[in-house]
Formats: structure tokens, sequence, C-alpha cells
């Protein structure tokens, strides 16, 4: 009779059921409830056309001048918003990155956008920035420019408000990332005889890499959805006709939801098509380990 093995003493003992699917199964029953299922279900509804083939939503969509040109207004707007965000918020995040007396206040002061929507924003825009509004009147007051100023109902007027909307979120992005810098690192270099640029190049910015292209990402596709700003600040017939308002106007003006999910989903892959490059060049110019911080 063979002796029976017996586990280790002091061994833990694996229960049958691990406690911690009932901490996971609410998230995921909700992200298949909000996330999964509506996304399938728009999918399939996109191969679902009125007329013709199942992909005669798509075809349609690339062969009609109103709804691909979408794709390029789009752009216009959503990258060189982003672009801005992420300069300046890594210049200003930058510069805020040691505590000081006024640090609290003046990120404080930058991130009240965050807080007060796109459409509020869009509404202040139109009382500053209007050919009658503030800063016409202002300029006009003081002799420095007697011409018409129009900066809303155009494209300027939707650029500029997804910088003020969009800036906050790069803003405490970058700077979580650079407070996360071991500031030794640049102490040791300054020893060496590096100066602000050379630390700056050398070791901040190869350091921030990830954040930067995990901020321009979000920032991108936050950017890249936009919409009330297209309608209250742009022209939504002209350069602001964005891929949100087709999609807005095939469900709401024409009751095509069959078409307005199709052009969800091209709007869906133009993100992730642009996020994966993003993350693509990162692999490319980044080589050294993703954290930064202190260790």
């Amino acid at each position: 009779m063979s002796a029976m093995t017996l586990p280790p003493q002091g061994a833990a003992r694996r229960p049958p059921f691990d406690p911690a699917v009932m901490l996971v199964a609410p998230a995921a029953a909700l992200m298949v409830m909000f996330f999964v299922y509506p996304f399938a279900y728009g999918l399939l509804l996109s191969f679902q056309p009125a007329q013709g083939g199942v992909f005669e939503n798509y075809i349609h969509f690339f062969q009609t001048q109103d709804l691909w040109k979408t794709i390029g207004n789009t752009m216009q707007l959503a990258l060189p918003a982003t672009i801005i965000n992420i300069v300046c918020a890594l210049g200003i995040a930058y510069a805020t990155r040691t505590k000081g007396p006024y640090q609290r206040f003046l990120s404080t002061l930058l991130v009240v956008p965050l807080t007060l929507g796109t459409v509020l924003i869009a509404e202040g825009m139109l009382t500053y920035f209007g050919p009658q509004g503030w800063l016409a009147q202002s300029l006009r007051w003081l002799h420095l420019y007697e011409g018409s100023i129009r900066l809303t109902h155009n494209y300027w007027g939707v650029l500029i408000s997804l910088i003020i909307t969009g800036f906050p979120f790069a803003y405490l992005l970058i700077l979580s990332y650079i407070t996360g810098i071991d500031p030794a690192l640049p102490r040791a270099a300054a020893t060496l005889g590096a100066d602000g640029w050379n630390r700056f190049r050398h070791i901040y910015l190869p350091l921030l890499t990830p954040g930067l292209v995990m901020a321009f990402c979000l920032c991108f596709v936050q950017a890249f959805s936009v919409f009330p700003s297209a309608v209250l600040l742009g022209s939504p017939a002209g350069t602001t006709r964005v891929i949100a308002i087709a999609a807005y106007e095939a469900a709401f003006e024409q009751y095509d939801y069959s078409l307005a999910s199709a052009v969800a989903m091209i709007m869906g892959l133009v993100q992730l098509a642009i996020v994966v490059a993003a993350l693509g060049l990162r692999s490319f110019f980044y080589r050294g380990p993703v954290a930064g911080g202190k260790g």
C-alpha cells in the first residue's frame, strides 16, 4: 500500500471558487452591457442596408462626396488640436513640475475648462469671439484692429474650442508622468555639466515618451468625436462638417440607422488606425523601460 502524499505543511489550499471573481463580474457585466453589445449590434446593423448588398452602406459612404469628405474635415480639426495641446501641455507641465507657492493655483486654473463642458465653452466663445464680441470691441476701443474678426461659425472657432476642452486632459496626463520622474536623474546630469536643454532632451523626453503617446491617443479620440463645437461654433454644412454630424444626420434626419451604424463603424476604424500608428511609433522610437518614475 503506497503512502498517501500529503501537502506541505503550511501550504495554502486553493479555494474551489476565487472570491475575486465576484469583484470582477459586475465590471465585466457592465462592459458587456454598455460596450460589447452596442458595438456588436451596431456592427451587424451596418451590414443590413435598406437596399442593396451587405456592403451597400460602406460603398455608399465612400461613393458620396458629402460623406467621405467628413473624414478629412475631422482629421483637419483633430490632428492640429491634438498636436497643439500636447506641445503646450508638455511645456507648461515641464515648467510646473516642481512644487512651488503658485503651482497648485496655476494647475487648478488650467484645468477649469474640464468642469465647464463643451456647450458652455461654446456659448462663452460666441460671447467673447463673435463679430461683435468683447474681443472685437476691445481691439476697436484700443485702436489696435478696426476690421471684422471672425473666430466663430468657421474652422477656427471649432479648433479653438477643441484646444480649450482638450488641453486639461493633456496637461494632467503629462504632469502626472513628469512628476513621477526621479529628480535625482536630472540633478546627476547637471553635476556632469548638462544644461537645461540637454537634461530635457536626454532625460525627461525619453522617459515621457509613453506618457506623450497615451496623451496623444486620448486627446485625438476626444477631438475626433467632436460634435457640439462643430455645430455651435463651426459651419456644419461646410468646412466643419465632421463625421459625427454625418452619423447624426443619417440616424435622426434620414432615419437610416443602418447607414448611421456604418458611419459610426468607419469613425471608430479611423480612430483605431491613428491610435495603432501612434503606439507603433512609440515602440519604434522608445526602447527603454516604460516606467520612468521613482524606484
